[in-house]
Protein backbone atom coordinates (compact mmCIF):
# COMPACT_ATOMS: atom_id res chain seq x y z
CA UNK A 1 0.00 0.00 0.00
CA UNK A 2 1.15 3.60 -0.60
CA UNK A 3 1.25 6.51 1.94
CA UNK A 4 -1.88 7.84 0.44
CA UNK A 5 -3.80 5.01 0.82
CA UNK A 6 -2.79 4.44 4.53
CA UNK A 7 -3.85 8.21 5.04
CA UNK A 8 -7.32 7.42 3.62
CA UNK A 9 -7.60 4.31 5.84
CA UNK A 10 -6.69 6.54 8.74
CA UNK A 11 -9.06 8.85 7.63
CA UNK A 12 -12.45 6.90 8.17
CA UNK A 13 -11.18 5.16 11.57
CA UNK A 14 -9.06 7.84 13.91
CA UNK A 15 -10.75 10.75 14.97
CA UNK A 16 -9.28 14.03 13.34
CA UNK A 17 -7.71 15.59 16.30
CA UNK A 18 -5.19 12.97 16.02
CA UNK A 19 -3.92 14.84 12.91
CA UNK A 20 -0.39 13.92 11.07
CA UNK A 21 1.96 16.09 10.14
CA UNK A 22 2.26 14.53 6.74
CA UNK A 23 1.31 11.15 4.88
CA UNK A 24 4.39 9.80 5.78
CA UNK A 25 4.09 6.25 7.01
CA UNK A 26 7.47 4.72 8.51
CA UNK A 27 8.79 1.23 7.51
CA UNK A 28 11.95 1.23 9.34
CA UNK A 29 13.89 3.70 11.07
CA UNK A 30 17.88 4.11 11.81
CA UNK A 31 19.85 6.97 13.32
CA UNK A 32 18.78 10.41 11.35
CA UNK A 33 17.16 8.49 8.95
CA UNK A 34 13.27 7.11 7.95
CA UNK A 35 12.01 5.04 5.23
CA UNK A 36 8.85 5.13 4.29
CA UNK A 37 6.28 2.31 3.37
CA UNK A 38 7.37 3.29 -0.52
CA UNK A 39 10.90 2.84 0.46
CA UNK A 40 11.70 6.95 0.40
CA UNK A 41 14.08 8.16 2.81
CA UNK A 42 14.37 11.08 4.62
CA UNK A 43 16.23 13.14 6.83
CA UNK A 44 14.95 13.59 10.18
CA UNK A 45 15.30 17.01 11.42
CA UNK A 46 12.60 16.14 14.40
CA UNK A 47 13.42 13.61 16.40
CA UNK A 48 10.15 12.17 17.40
CA UNK A 49 9.83 15.52 18.90
CA UNK A 50 13.37 15.49 20.54
CA UNK A 51 12.70 11.79 21.84
CA UNK A 52 15.31 9.67 19.78
CA UNK A 53 18.41 11.92 21.25
CA UNK A 54 20.43 8.76 20.74
CA UNK A 55 19.17 8.21 17.56
CA UNK A 56 16.45 6.09 15.81
CA UNK A 57 17.09 2.16 16.93
CA UNK A 58 20.37 2.24 18.89
CA UNK A 59 21.57 -1.05 19.04
CA UNK A 60 22.35 -0.94 22.57
CA UNK A 61 18.70 0.04 23.71
CA UNK A 62 17.23 -2.82 21.04
CA UNK A 63 19.41 -5.35 22.31
CA UNK A 64 18.47 -4.66 25.98
CA UNK A 65 14.67 -4.28 25.59
CA UNK A 66 14.77 -7.27 23.53
CA UNK A 67 16.25 -9.16 26.72
CA UNK A 68 13.50 -7.52 28.40
CA UNK A 69 10.89 -8.88 26.48
CA UNK A 70 12.12 -12.20 26.37
CA UNK A 71 11.55 -11.94 30.89
CA UNK A 72 8.13 -10.10 30.93
CA UNK A 73 6.52 -7.26 29.18
CA UNK A 74 4.29 -6.19 32.09
CA UNK A 75 3.69 -6.53 35.80
CA UNK A 76 2.65 -3.18 37.10
CA UNK A 77 5.88 -1.45 39.16
CA UNK A 78 3.15 -0.73 41.78
CA UNK A 79 1.97 -4.39 42.15
CA UNK A 80 5.37 -6.44 41.87
CA UNK A 81 8.50 -4.04 40.88
CA UNK A 82 11.45 -5.07 39.18
CA UNK A 83 15.12 -4.03 39.47
CA UNK A 84 15.40 -1.74 36.31
CA UNK A 85 12.95 0.36 37.68
CA UNK A 86 14.87 0.74 40.81
CA UNK A 87 18.65 0.90 38.62
CA UNK A 88 16.59 3.99 36.65
CA UNK A 89 15.56 5.74 39.75
CA UNK A 90 19.28 5.38 40.78
CA UNK A 91 20.61 6.91 37.90
CA UNK A 92 17.78 9.95 37.45
CA UNK A 93 18.66 10.68 41.06
CA UNK A 94 22.38 10.71 40.16
CA UNK A 95 22.09 12.88 37.61
CA UNK A 96 19.39 15.38 38.44
CA UNK A 97 20.16 19.00 38.46
CA UNK A 98 18.94 19.24 42.35
CA UNK A 99 21.80 18.74 45.53
CA UNK A 100 21.32 17.02 48.41
CA UNK A 101 19.02 14.03 48.77
CA UNK A 102 16.72 13.64 45.66
CA UNK A 103 13.82 11.29 45.03
CA UNK A 104 12.44 10.36 41.87
CA UNK A 105 8.97 8.54 40.67
CA UNK A 106 8.36 7.14 36.75
CA UNK A 107 5.05 7.17 34.74
CA UNK A 108 4.08 7.01 31.19
CA UNK A 109 3.35 10.81 29.24
CA UNK A 110 4.98 13.82 29.79
CA UNK A 111 1.46 15.24 30.68
CA UNK A 112 1.71 12.77 33.83
CA UNK A 113 4.96 13.66 34.66
CA UNK A 114 4.00 17.58 35.33
CA UNK A 115 0.48 16.54 36.48
CA UNK A 116 2.09 14.56 39.54
CA UNK A 117 4.61 17.35 39.79
CA UNK A 118 1.82 19.34 40.70
CA UNK A 119 0.12 17.39 43.00
CA UNK A 120 3.34 16.57 44.82
CA UNK A 121 4.26 20.46 45.19
CA UNK A 122 0.30 20.86 46.57
CA UNK A 123 0.95 18.07 48.83
CA UNK A 124 3.94 19.49 50.38
CA UNK A 125 3.00 23.36 50.79
CA UNK A 126 -0.53 22.66 51.35
CA UNK A 127 -1.03 25.09 48.97
CA UNK A 128 -3.58 24.84 45.50
CA UNK A 129 -2.26 28.30 43.42
CA UNK A 130 0.01 27.02 40.56
CA UNK A 131 2.01 30.20 38.51
CA UNK A 132 3.04 29.44 34.69
CA UNK A 133 3.80 31.75 31.44
CA UNK A 134 2.67 32.64 28.39
CA UNK A 135 3.78 30.95 25.81
CA UNK A 136 4.52 27.90 27.67
CA UNK A 137 3.59 24.12 26.69
CA UNK A 138 2.63 21.59 29.60
CA UNK A 139 0.63 19.08 27.86
CA UNK A 140 -2.90 17.82 26.86
CA UNK A 141 -4.32 16.46 30.21
CA UNK A 142 -7.12 19.13 31.47
CA UNK A 143 -4.79 19.85 33.88
CA UNK A 144 -1.86 20.91 31.89
CA UNK A 145 -3.58 22.62 29.15
CA UNK A 146 -4.38 24.97 32.12
CA UNK A 147 -0.91 25.02 32.69
CA UNK A 148 -0.04 25.66 28.43
CA UNK A 149 -0.07 29.14 27.33
CA UNK A 150 -0.64 28.62 23.74
CA UNK A 151 -4.75 27.99 22.65
CA UNK A 152 -3.86 26.49 19.00
CA UNK A 153 -4.20 23.96 18.93
CA UNK A 154 -4.26 22.58 22.33
CA UNK A 155 -6.44 24.52 24.17
CA UNK A 156 -9.32 25.62 21.63
CA UNK A 157 -12.92 24.49 22.86
CA UNK A 158 -11.70 22.00 25.74
CA UNK A 159 -11.89 24.76 28.52
CA UNK A 160 -13.07 24.99 31.06
CA UNK A 161 -9.60 24.75 32.85
CA UNK A 162 -9.18 24.09 36.52
CA UNK A 163 -8.54 27.21 38.57
CA UNK A 164 -5.89 29.13 40.44
CA UNK A 165 -3.78 28.62 37.57
CA UNK A 166 -2.20 32.17 36.62
CA UNK A 167 -0.31 33.04 33.23
CA UNK A 168 2.58 35.48 33.44
CA UNK A 169 4.86 37.30 30.68
CA UNK A 170 7.92 35.01 30.00
CA UNK A 171 10.76 37.35 29.09
CA UNK A 172 11.42 37.16 25.64
CA UNK A 173 13.67 40.02 23.79
CA UNK A 174 13.23 39.58 20.25
CA UNK A 175 9.82 40.49 21.44
CA UNK A 176 10.30 43.27 23.60
CA UNK A 177 9.15 41.49 26.81
CA UNK A 178 11.87 41.91 29.56
CA UNK A 179 12.72 40.83 32.51
CA UNK A 180 11.56 43.62 34.47
CA UNK A 181 7.91 43.48 32.95
CA UNK A 182 8.23 39.68 33.57
CA UNK A 183 8.92 40.19 37.43
CA UNK A 184 6.73 42.74 37.78
CA UNK A 185 3.79 40.77 36.49
CA UNK A 186 4.33 38.39 39.23
CA UNK A 187 4.56 41.27 41.60
CA UNK A 188 0.88 42.38 40.59
CA UNK A 189 -0.55 38.94 40.22
CA UNK A 190 0.84 39.02 44.24
CA UNK A 191 -1.20 42.23 44.59
CA UNK A 192 -3.98 41.66 43.02
CA UNK A 193 -5.11 38.04 42.16
CA UNK A 194 -3.42 35.77 44.82
CA UNK A 195 -1.65 36.24 47.63
CA UNK A 196 2.10 34.24 47.74
CA UNK A 197 1.05 32.11 50.68
CA UNK A 198 -1.11 30.07 48.83
CA UNK A 199 0.92 29.41 45.36
CA UNK A 200 2.08 26.14 45.66
CA UNK A 201 5.05 26.55 42.33
CA UNK A 202 6.00 27.78 39.73
CA UNK A 203 6.54 26.26 36.87
CA UNK A 204 8.80 27.30 33.58
CA UNK A 205 10.81 25.31 30.69
CA UNK A 206 14.32 26.61 30.58
CA UNK A 207 13.68 26.76 27.01
CA UNK A 208 9.61 27.06 25.75
CA UNK A 209 9.74 24.36 23.69
CA UNK A 210 6.22 24.82 21.59
CA UNK A 211 5.86 28.57 22.71
CA UNK A 212 9.28 29.09 20.11
CA UNK A 213 12.51 27.81 21.66
CA UNK A 214 12.94 31.10 23.89
CA UNK A 215 15.25 30.70 26.65
CA UNK A 216 14.92 31.80 29.96
CA UNK A 217 17.52 34.24 31.10
CA UNK A 218 19.50 33.09 34.03
CA UNK A 219 19.30 36.49 36.02
CA UNK A 220 15.39 36.32 35.56
CA UNK A 221 15.57 32.45 36.91
CA UNK A 222 17.41 33.92 40.25
CA UNK A 223 15.16 36.44 40.19
CA UNK A 224 12.36 33.81 40.40
CA UNK A 225 14.28 31.60 42.85
CA UNK A 226 14.31 34.10 45.13
CA UNK A 227 10.93 34.96 45.20
CA UNK A 228 9.92 31.57 45.46
CA UNK A 229 12.53 31.20 48.73
CA UNK A 230 11.14 33.96 50.28
CA UNK A 231 7.37 32.94 50.23
CA UNK A 232 7.88 28.93 50.28
CA UNK A 233 6.82 28.36 46.70
CA UNK A 234 8.21 25.65 44.76
CA UNK A 235 10.31 25.82 41.47
CA UNK A 236 9.39 23.35 38.71
CA UNK A 237 11.38 23.08 35.88
CA UNK A 238 9.92 21.13 32.73
CA UNK A 239 12.66 19.85 31.33
CA UNK A 240 10.75 17.31 28.84
CA UNK A 241 12.11 18.87 25.69
CA UNK A 242 15.20 20.22 26.93
CA UNK A 243 16.59 17.37 28.84
CA UNK A 244 19.16 14.04 28.30
CA UNK A 245 21.57 15.84 26.61
CA UNK A 246 19.38 17.99 23.92
CA UNK A 247 20.59 21.21 24.63
CA UNK A 248 24.92 20.28 25.57
CA UNK A 249 24.05 19.43 29.19
CA UNK A 250 22.06 16.79 30.89
CA UNK A 251 19.03 19.60 31.86
CA UNK A 252 18.98 23.07 30.30
CA UNK A 253 18.71 23.96 33.54
CA UNK A 254 22.07 23.57 34.65
CA UNK A 255 22.97 26.73 32.62
CA UNK A 256 20.86 28.89 35.94
CA UNK A 257 22.85 29.76 38.89
CA UNK A 258 20.41 28.12 40.97
CA UNK A 259 18.41 24.73 41.65
CA UNK A 260 14.64 24.15 40.88
CA UNK A 261 13.19 22.34 43.91
CA UNK A 262 11.31 19.96 40.93
CA UNK A 263 12.38 18.61 37.27
CA UNK A 264 10.09 16.81 34.91
CA UNK A 265 11.46 14.75 32.30
CA UNK A 266 10.24 12.72 29.02
CA UNK A 267 10.73 12.26 25.57
CA UNK A 268 14.65 12.06 25.38
CA UNK A 269 14.25 9.95 28.35
CA UNK A 270 12.99 6.26 26.87
CA UNK A 271 15.23 6.73 23.71
CA UNK A 272 11.73 5.86 21.66
CA UNK A 273 9.73 4.18 24.42
CA UNK A 274 7.33 5.68 26.52
CA UNK A 275 8.29 6.56 30.29
CA UNK A 276 8.40 9.44 32.02
CA UNK A 277 9.28 11.17 35.64
CA UNK A 278 8.88 13.71 38.11
CA UNK A 279 12.84 14.10 40.24
CA UNK A 280 13.20 16.28 43.07
CA UNK A 281 13.79 17.09 46.81
CA UNK A 282 13.48 13.68 48.90
CA UNK A 283 11.39 15.51 51.23
CA UNK A 284 9.10 17.44 48.86
CA UNK A 285 8.73 13.79 46.72
CA UNK A 286 8.07 12.14 50.05
CA UNK A 287 4.75 14.56 50.62
CA UNK A 288 2.60 12.15 48.46
CA UNK A 289 0.66 9.11 50.35
CA UNK A 290 1.46 6.02 49.13
CA UNK A 291 -0.21 5.27 46.20
CA UNK A 292 -0.71 9.07 45.17
CA UNK A 293 0.93 9.04 42.31
CA UNK A 294 2.08 6.48 39.96
CA UNK A 295 -0.43 4.37 37.19
CA UNK A 296 -1.00 0.87 35.79
CA UNK A 297 1.99 1.22 33.09
CA UNK A 298 3.98 3.61 35.04
CA UNK A 299 7.74 3.14 34.48
CA UNK A 300 7.04 -0.01 32.70
CA UNK A 301 9.99 -2.66 32.25
CA UNK A 302 10.35 -2.21 28.78
CA UNK A 303 10.51 1.63 29.32
CA UNK A 304 12.76 1.30 32.59
CA UNK A 305 15.66 -1.01 30.78
CA UNK A 306 15.50 1.05 27.83
CA UNK A 307 15.81 4.60 29.48
CA UNK A 308 18.73 2.42 31.62
CA UNK A 309 20.68 2.45 28.22
CA UNK A 310 20.09 5.94 27.20
CA UNK A 311 22.08 7.36 30.13
CA UNK A 312 25.11 4.79 29.30
CA UNK A 313 25.04 5.69 25.37
CA UNK A 314 24.91 9.33 26.42
CA UNK A 315 28.01 8.65 28.28
CA UNK A 316 29.53 6.47 26.05
CA UNK A 317 29.17 8.01 23.21
CA UNK A 318 29.52 12.04 24.86
CA UNK A 319 26.00 13.29 23.57
CA UNK A 320 25.82 16.53 25.24
CA UNK A 321 29.20 17.27 23.49
CA UNK A 322 28.02 15.57 20.27
CA UNK A 323 24.77 18.59 20.96
CA UNK A 324 26.90 21.01 20.80
CA UNK A 325 28.32 20.60 17.71
CA UNK A 326 25.22 19.70 16.15
CA UNK A 327 24.16 22.89 17.45
CA UNK A 328 27.23 24.96 16.04
CA UNK A 329 27.25 23.25 12.31
CA UNK A 330 23.34 24.52 12.29
CA UNK A 331 23.77 27.77 13.33
CA UNK A 332 26.62 27.99 11.03
CA UNK A 333 25.03 27.38 8.15
CA UNK A 334 21.34 28.91 9.12
CA UNK A 335 23.29 32.11 9.23
CA UNK A 336 25.25 31.84 6.09
CA UNK A 337 21.32 31.48 4.97
CA UNK A 338 19.85 33.95 6.89
CA UNK A 339 22.07 36.35 4.66
CA UNK A 340 20.46 35.26 1.59
CA UNK A 341 17.53 35.25 3.02
CA UNK A 342 15.84 38.19 5.15
CA UNK A 343 12.94 36.79 6.33
CA UNK A 344 14.75 34.23 8.61
CA UNK A 345 14.76 37.33 11.27
CA UNK A 346 15.96 35.35 14.27
CA UNK A 347 18.33 32.36 14.74
CA UNK A 348 18.19 30.53 18.31
CA UNK A 349 20.25 27.86 19.69
CA UNK A 350 21.30 25.99 22.80
CA UNK A 351 22.95 22.87 22.05
CA UNK A 352 21.14 21.06 19.90
CA UNK A 353 17.77 22.71 19.91
CA UNK A 354 17.92 25.19 16.99
CA UNK A 355 15.34 27.65 15.89
CA UNK A 356 14.42 30.21 12.99
CA UNK A 357 12.10 32.45 13.19
CA UNK A 358 10.29 34.01 10.30
CA UNK A 359 9.23 37.81 9.95
CA UNK A 360 8.40 40.12 7.39
CA UNK A 361 11.78 42.40 6.79
CA UNK A 362 10.20 45.59 6.22
CA UNK A 363 6.69 45.06 8.59
CA UNK A 364 8.24 42.74 11.11
CA UNK A 365 4.68 40.73 10.65
CA UNK A 366 5.23 36.94 11.38
CA UNK A 367 5.12 34.66 8.00
CA UNK A 368 2.88 31.46 9.86
CA UNK A 369 1.99 30.50 5.69
CA UNK A 370 5.46 30.84 4.55
CA UNK A 371 6.74 28.62 7.69
CA UNK A 372 3.96 25.94 7.32
CA UNK A 373 4.31 25.24 3.94
CA UNK A 374 8.14 25.20 4.38
CA UNK A 375 7.20 22.23 6.81
CA UNK A 376 5.08 20.42 3.76
CA UNK A 377 7.26 21.49 1.17
CA UNK A 378 10.29 19.73 2.97
CA UNK A 379 8.59 17.17 3.96
CA UNK A 380 7.88 16.31 0.26
CA UNK A 381 11.97 16.90 -0.64
CA UNK A 382 12.95 14.58 2.02
CA UNK A 383 13.56 16.20 5.38
CA UNK A 384 11.09 15.74 8.49
CA UNK A 385 10.36 19.29 9.95
CA UNK A 386 8.53 20.89 13.12
CA UNK A 387 6.97 24.62 13.39
CA UNK A 388 6.28 26.01 16.68
CA UNK A 389 5.43 29.66 17.84
CA UNK A 390 2.70 31.17 19.60
CA UNK A 391 2.50 32.75 15.94
CA UNK A 392 3.09 29.66 14.13
CA UNK A 393 6.07 30.91 12.62
CA UNK A 394 9.37 29.30 13.81
CA UNK A 395 10.50 26.13 12.73
CA UNK A 396 12.84 24.14 15.07
CA UNK A 397 15.19 21.77 14.45
CA UNK A 398 15.79 18.64 16.98
CA UNK A 399 18.04 16.45 14.88
CA UNK A 400 19.47 12.89 16.76
CA UNK A 401 22.50 13.97 18.77
CA UNK A 402 24.10 11.53 17.30
CA UNK A 403 23.45 12.23 12.94
CA UNK A 404 26.04 12.65 11.03
CA UNK A 405 27.67 16.14 9.85
CA UNK A 406 26.90 15.23 6.13
CA UNK A 407 23.78 14.67 6.80
CA UNK A 408 22.82 18.13 8.14
CA UNK A 409 24.61 19.35 5.45
CA UNK A 410 22.22 17.53 3.27
CA UNK A 411 18.80 18.32 5.09
CA UNK A 412 19.37 22.28 5.48
CA UNK A 413 20.68 22.83 1.59
CA UNK A 414 17.30 20.81 1.05
CA UNK A 415 15.50 23.43 3.45
CA UNK A 416 17.08 26.14 1.27
CA UNK A 417 16.20 25.30 -1.81
CA UNK A 418 12.61 25.11 -0.94
CA UNK A 419 12.34 28.02 1.05
CA UNK A 420 14.01 30.22 -2.00
CA UNK A 421 11.26 28.24 -3.95
CA UNK A 422 8.69 29.46 -2.29
CA UNK A 423 9.77 32.94 -1.42
CA UNK A 424 10.43 33.15 -5.36
CA UNK A 425 6.76 32.57 -5.70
Amino acid sequence: MTNLEWQARKEKVVAKGMANLAPVYAASAKNAKITDIEGKTYIDFAAGIAVNNTGHSHPQIVEAVKKQLENFSHTCSMVTPYGSFVELAEKVVEHAPISGETKAAFLTTGAEAVENAVKIARAYTGRSGIIAFKGGFHGRTNMCMGLTGKVAPYKAGFGPFPNEIYHLPFPNTYHGVTEEESINALFDLFACDIEPGRIAAIIFEPIQGEGGFYQAPASWVSKLREICDQHGILMICDEIQTGFARTGKMFACEYFDVEPDIVTMAKGLGGGFPISGVVGKAEVMDAANPGGIGGTYAGSPLACTAAVEVFNVIKQENLCEKAQLVGAQFTEQLTAMQKEIPQIGDIRQVGAMIAIEFNDPSTGAPLADLTKQLVVKSNHAGVILLSCGVKGNVIRFLPPLTIEPELITEGLNIVKAELQTLLAG
